[in-house]
């Protein structure tokens, strides 16, 4: 059932159906899935995440926080090097269980389609509303700050997305061709803020062929700083490390939008500058946000680890890898880590 009679200007709302919730993951095609097989002709593998206790503390973020590591607990106890068989001396095994409480964008993440929605007048009377992709609607498609009780009366927040759950990517499969840009082989490690113009110069300078369906890797430098960091990030150093996507820009936006990428990775926080040079009384703080998850469909991703194939791609003068990204396969979240892996 259509939820909208118009849809924002440019975007693919209802191209790959009315209930689509996974946009231009479309066109991960099994063509795509098999061109990605075909990039493969060494077997190396490449492990793309940061460890996911960085980059440490919460200076990039201050809602998110480390995952905190802990074990499981059985009758008070915790559940670690304990003897199996409640202390049968003829059992032999040893048990250790744990678990982990963590923030589900805090290092190398997917951004879900219902991480960042907009106000749009999906009705057109001119009464702007809260959707997201495809004209699915906060509070009703996905929940947040509902307060509900349980049924022992106690009071808890809902939240969750009902529609364009994370769990689509991973059901998806978020397998096919990685491309990789190389953006700090060709800027200083300072903050280079890099428009449609300067993408191109690097894309023809590397002779890097993107081609519908590609999932577009931007190397940056910026995880190698928080790398470099150890779990102490310096805020204002890396304020100011690597290149970064000008979502301002409309040609870049443009080229977003026909180059059919079906998914944008990056190895910094935020793929885009935070905030973006825009203005006006009805201006995005996170354009390119804006452009690729609510009116495209497409995935983004942050804080990628990246240096390793970068450096051998270069070496062997190649661009394209097997990518093999699936998030957590978690109903109802809005991002997720993830252990993306590169096959050359």
């Amino acid at each position: 059932m259509r939820r909208w009679t118009r849809r924002p200007e440019g975007s693919t709302w209802g191209d790959f159906g009315e209930d689509d919730e996974i946009g231009r993951l479309n066109l991960l095609t099994e063509e795509k899935v098999l061109q990605g097989i075909r990039e493969v002709k060494v077997g190396k593998v490449f492990c793309l995440s940061l460890p996911l206790d960085l980059p440490g503390g919460n200076a990039l973020n201050p809602r998110r926080h480390p995952p905190s590591l802990s074990p499981t607990y059985k009758e008070g106890r915790p559940y670690m090097n304990v003897q199996m068989g409640d202390g049968d001396p003829a059992v032999v095994d040893v048990l250790s269980d744990d678990q982990v409480t963590l923030c589900l964008q805090y290092s190398t993440q997917w951004d879900g389609l219902s991480h960042i929605g907009s106000r749009f007048d999906v009705e057109g009377d001119g009464q702007e509303r809260k959707v997201y992709y495809n004209g699915y609607r906060a509070g009703e498609h996905v929940l947040g700050g509902e307060v509900e009780h349980d049924p022992a009366g106690c009071l808890h927040a809902a939240s969750g997305a009902l529609k364009l759950g994370i769990e689509r990517y991973a059901e998806k499969g978020m397998q096919g061709r990685g491309v990789l840009v190389d953006l700090a082989r060709h800027f200083a490690q300072g903050r280079t803020l890099v428009d449609y113009e300067k993408l191109m110069n690097v894309v023809a300078a590397d002779k890097v062929d993107i081609t519908p369906g590609d999932m577009l890797v931007l190397r940056t430098g910026f995880a190698e700083s928080v790398m470099q960091m150890n779990g102490n990030p310096d805020h204002e150093a890396l304020g100011k490390a690597g290149a970064v996507l000008d979502g301002a820009d409309e040609q870049l936006l443009g080229w977003i939008s026909s180059s059919g990428v079906a998914a944008i990775c990056a190895d910094n926080y935020a793929v885009e500058a935070y905030p973006a040079q825009t203005t006006g009384p009805r201006r995005s703080l996170l354009p390119l946000h804006h452009h690729c998850l609510f009116k495209l469909g497409v995935p983004l991703a942050e804080l990628w680890y990246l240096k390793e194939l970068a450096d051998w791609l270069h070496a062997h003068q190649r661009s394209g890898f097997l990518l093999t990204a699936p998030p957590l396969r978690l109903p109802g979240a809005v991002g997720s880590p993830v252990t993306p892996i590169a096959t050359v």
